[in-house]
């Protein structure tokens, strides 16, 4: 007997939608990735990822690429360390040498493990999703901006913050946190700037006080990525009267903020390569729910958008991926597997969501660097929420 195959869409290729495309390929389930991006080098991916065992080094474990990913992890990068102001060390997590809970990988490089995984042909680039237009039974029909238009048994939205498929199951929109981080970096940070590189350690360091942060984490092949993160109005650079891509007249206001702290710390913000990059918290509203769509659903980002602080962003959107393609692989009706993820996947979001909001609050805090301390110790496991 033939049996028919939903015709499955995922919008988004992020690392939530290709572990879904990945384990609904490896089951024989038949996929499509639309992804705005013009190819898969058209921007940079961000920074380090930290997987954890049980969300996204278990997807990975599914999607038959564990191998690969632990050849590509830097366990190093587990190491944690907070200092205060006056750049004291207050808190280190050195981990042991066999330590593989929470190993780091660039998220350039999980992203091209997993398309890398994929048919070819599965990702189609360059293409931005108009509009979604119901056609009763669950079916819709995707239309993008160059016009062309397919119909799809499920759409999948793994489309980010602003996700064009949440607007047809939710009326929630991203709220600014309070919170800003403007992004810099250096180049072969061991070879020319070994003092930084000191100071940062393996992994990631965090300094702060009184409502301010200086965060760097160490990426692969001698890259450190930093944030400088503050309380504030989304608006400050316009406040201040400058343009964030005017490098010296940002790296004035920023040092302005930051005076007082250790030479050492303000060394990040004067040596930097490159100018600055400015990026607003935003997140959605917890919980975040929305009633069961027939043909509809979301993962990732699109579902749950958090604060970074709780760590398990990039985990839960590929534990989600993973879950819903094994529950479309489990039920033959799509409507049962969909109705199955959503089930499990709302609460477990809801309550990340709450431990992030609980980590901004206290890693970007009054109180800080006490604030930062209890945030850190739990990202370690050595103390409760």
């Amino acid at each position: 007997m033939n049996v028919t195959l939903p015709r499955i869409a995922i919008v988004g290729a992020g690392p939530g939608g290709l572990t879904c495309a990945r384990v609904l390929q490896r089951h024989g389930l038949p996929v499509t990735v639309f992804e705005n991006d013009a190819t898969a080098e058209a921007r940079p991916q961000g920074g380090t990822l930290d997987l954890h065992m049980t969300t996204g080094q278990a997807a990975l474990r599914e999607a038959g690429l564990h191998e690969e990913f632990a050849a590509l992890a830097r366990p190093e990068g587990q190491e944690m360390r907070l200092l205060d102001r006056t750049a004291t060390v207050l808190f280190q997590h050195t981990p042991a040498p066999d330590a593989t809970d929470r190993p780091e990988i660039d998220r350039g490089e999980l992203r091209r493990l997993l398309l890398d995984s994929l048919t070819p042909g599965t990702v189609r680039w360059g293409h931005y999703l108009r509009t979604l237009h119901p056609l009763g039974d669950g079916r819709h029909k995707a239309e993008f901006d160059d016009g062309h238009t397919e119909t799809f048994d499920l759409v999948i939205g793994a489309d980010g913050a602003w996700s064009r498929v949440r607007p047809l199951l939710s009326d929630a929109t991203p709220h600014y946190s309070g919170v800003t981080f403007v992004e810099f970096g250096f180049d072969d940070a061991d070879a020319r700037h070994p003092e930084i590189a000191r100071l940062v350690g393996n992994g990631s360091m965090m300094a702060s006080f009184a409502n301010k942060a200086l965060m760097v984490q160490r990426n692969s092949r001698g890259h450190l990525r930093g944030y400088a993160a503050f309380r504030g109005s989304q608006d400050w650079a316009l406040e201040a009267g400058v343009k964030v891509t005017d490098t010296e007249a940002t790296r004035a206001v920023l040092l302005d903020g930051f005076a007082g702290w250790d030479d050492r710390l303000l060394a990040l913000l004067r040596e930097n390569d490159g100018g600055f990059i400015n990026r607003p918290l935003f997140a959605l509203p917890v919980p975040h729910t929305w009633t069961h769509t027939p043909g509809l659903t979301l993962l990732g980002d699109a579902a749950h958008l958090m604060t970074p602080f709780s760590g398990m962003g990039a985990n839960l959107a590929m534990l989600d991926g993973c879950e819903l393609a094994l529950a479309l692989t489990e039920h033959d009706d799509p409507e049962r597997a969909v109705r199955a993820y959503e089930t499990a996947m709302l609460p477990r979001s809801a309550r990340a969501a709450e431990a992030a909001a609980r980590g901004l609050a206290n890693a970007i805090a009054p109180d800080a660097p006490q604030g930062s301390l209890r945030h850190l110790r739990q990202m370690a496991g050595q103390e409760r929420p």
